[in-house]
């Protein structure tokens, strides 16, 4: 039976040797920037390559082998631990257009068009840090919810 991977190289004619050459060029893991590393520091290099590997390929019309291996991708709930600050989309941003830049086989439109998805992605994830930092916060009483906390 053919694995995963093997029906990934396949149907994506890239041979999985050239899909994890990403391993030897290690973006995330040496930042320079120690409070990016940090988000990072609990976090197995093979397995957060692999994650993003599977999604992308997945969300870019290729076979769903993030899904059948890790269930439905709910970015915001598997990002919770982390803080997804704008400082650290914009820095995630960084090493994904780098990446892009590195790469000569992707033309220009299909680079837009991935920077564009991982812009809205990365803003998306934002947004649900932001909202779950609000649950944290006293929720508000009043009718109209607008206020920040309940009065005493």
């Amino acid at each position: 039976m053919q694995s995963l991977q093997e029906k990934a190289s396949a149907w994506s004619g890239v041979d999985a040797a050239d899909a994890f050459a990403i391993d030897e060029t290690n973006l995330v893991y040496d930042d320079e920037e120690e409070w990016f590393r940090s988000i990072f520091a609990n976090s197995k290099k093979e397995e957060a390559i692999q994650n993003q590997y599977e999604f992308f390929v997945q969300r870019m019309g290729g076979p769903p082998l993030y899904s059948q291996r890790r269930g439905h991708p709910a970015l915001i709930g598997r990002h919770r631990p982390f803080p997804v600050t704008h400082q650290a989309a914009e820095r995630w941003l960084h090493h994904m257009e780098k990446a892009l830049e590195s790469t000569p086989d992707i033309d220009a439109d299909s680079k837009v068009k991935m920077m564009n998805f991982f812009r809205h992605t990365a803003y998306f994830l934002v947004a649900g840090d932001e909202l779950k930092n609000k649950k944290q916060e006293p929720s508000c009483k009043c009718k109209h919810g607008g206020c920040k906390s309940a009065a005493p």
